[in-house]
């Protein structure tokens, strides 16, 4: 039988969250920092104070633009048969985080991120099976930082057959992801119906926006590619210290902000985000490996699929600043929480430090983590081969079933069987080197980057990716501003 999903809210108090946030949209409004939005809003029927830059909105208009955004929608690798349908039953996870630090894979240094982290990163989700995406999740500090977005494309082209996605950084860098994503799949036709790049929008927690997330929002839905609307609302500073008023909160938010963008361009495919959980309250910081941050997930999933858009959920984080048990403890918590919960595109693999820092080692873990999640949400098959009466009578009592064939033909469905958790005896574990789990996911890290072969890419293509690339190197961070439109 397949396990239902954990709910924290019943029916009537999602329908309550639903109605405060709706109270909050059309009597205190979000403030809008972005002229042209306010206007296409205003054109739909909102009502725009533009000296404050607040806008209003009417429950009819939430409720009737919510419902142009697709339930379903098909998230492809830069290798187009690699596809994933993502809608409110589905489940995949993906990395995502703002490492600007590293744990060196082969000296166990902690020290400043580089262009080649990002290669190796985007290399090893490539060969992590459970893994489909890569979220622009390390930022290296050795290149200048308006070419981040193009390096880590030219090497998503070059090493990744799947999926891969960047934050909206504004006008120019949005407009750039979306030519170097035309350039790689063959065209702007090629993505319209499948998509190869998925964006996190970040939401200003309380009711409020970022010019350039809102820029970058609007060139991703003219050019009809998902958007990840992400509250990081922390209950006791950002948000109500209550978990109840934080929901409601962060619930207006994401539905303003997908009411954007279908006002932009009807259809444009979204999810329901969050990052939200609570302040560590003695420091007013951030925790991310918070119990309630798995709590805020699985509840946020209820209300995405109230509304019947998928939920991507941050999981994995954790305060730790080392690969320890608080490491361990905290991220496979959040990610079983958010699984449980049902949320569609769980991120945050491979981090570490509230996400600020990024571990190779760690990904592999979480790879394993997951298999291990995925085999839990199957469940319990219950039929006549699973319920073996057969090879119990033949066996009787005393009997030994390793020898069976229904053994043999079963054990790989019906076990997890783990790659680095250790089962074995002690005495077997000593003469192996008495290698704890963190040794195998390096060796297994540095295995997989170094037997990695590049994508074998269409020369003529490498040369545009290049010049894309070539181009953006020249530009300065005025031409970056100046490309920025009236907040």
């Amino acid at each position: 039988m397949k396990p239902g999903r954990l709910e924290f809210l019943s029916e009537s108090e999602i329908k309550k969250i639903d109605a405060l946030s709706l109270d909050i949209l059309e009597n205190t409004g979000i403030k809008v920092e972005l002229k042209k939005l306010r206007g296409i809003l205003r054109d739909i029927g909102c009502t725009v104070d533009e000296t404050k830059k607040i806008v209003k909105f009417r429950p009819d208009i939430v409720q009737a633009f919510v419902k142009k955004a697709p339930r379903e929608y098909i998230l492809c690798g830069a290798d187009p048969s690699k596809r994933w349908p993502v809608n409110p039953d589905t489940r995949v996870f993906g990395g995502l985080g703002t490492a600007v630090n590293m744990y060196d894979l082969y000296s166990g240094e902690y020290r400043q991120a580089t262009l080649q982290d990002v290669v190796n990163h985007i290399i090893l989700f490539d060969g992590l099976e459970h893994i489909v995406s890569s979220q622009m999740d390390i930022w290296p500090g050795d290149i200048p930082m308006q070419t981040i977005h193009v390096e880590a494309m030219r090497a998503w082209a070059r090493h990744s057959t799947k999926s891969f996605g960047m934050g909206a950084y504004g006008v120019m860098p949005t407009q750039d992801m979306m030519e170097m994503t035309s350039l790689i799949m063959g065209g702007r036709e090629n993505f319209k119906k499948q998509h190869p790049f998925i964006a996190i929008v970040s939401i200003q927690s309380p009711l409020s926006s970022v010019q350039i997330q809102l820029e970058g929002l609007m060139v991703l839905a003219e050019w009809g590619q998902p958007a990840l609307m992400s509250p990081e609302a922390m209950a006791g500073t950002t948000a109500p210290v209550t978990i109840a008023g934080l929901l409601a909160q962060h619930n207006a938010e994401i539905l303003a902000y997908i009411v954007m963008a279908q006002a932009v361009n009807p259809g444009t495919p979204v999810m329901y985000g969050t990052v939200s959980t609570i302040a560590e309250m003695r420091r007013g910081t951030v925790a991310l490996g918070a119990i309630e941050m798995g709590l805020i997930s699985a509840a946020s999933a209820q209300m995405a699929h109230y509304y019947g858009v998928p939920c991507r959920a941050a999981a994995g984080g954790t305060e730790a600043k080392t690969l320890d048990m608080q490491c361990g403890i905290e991220r496979e918590r959040s990610m079983m929480l958010a699984a449980l919960g049902g949320a569609n595109y769980i991120t945050s693999v491979g981090t570490i430090e509230s996400t600020t820092a990024g571990a190779h080692e760690l990904a592999v873990i979480d790879n394993e983590i997951i298999g291990q999640i995925e085999r839990a949400l199957r469940g319990i098959e219950v039929g006549d081969i699973t319920m073996a009466a057969e090879v119990i009578k033949a066996v009787g009592p005393d009997g030994n079933y390793l020898m069976q064939d229904h053994t043999q033909k079963n054990f790989r469905r019906e076990h997890y069987i783990p790659k680095l958790a250790d089962r074995d005896k002690r005495d077997v574990w000593e003469r192996g080197g008495s290698r704890e789990m963190i040794n195998n996911a390096r060796e297994e890290a540095k295995k997989i980057i170094a037997t990695h072969k590049e994508r074998q890419l269409d020369p003529k293509l490498l040369m545009e990716i290049d010049a894309y690339v070539d181009s953006v190197k020249a530009r300065s961070l005025e031409d970056f501003y100046a490309a920025e439109w009236e907040s």
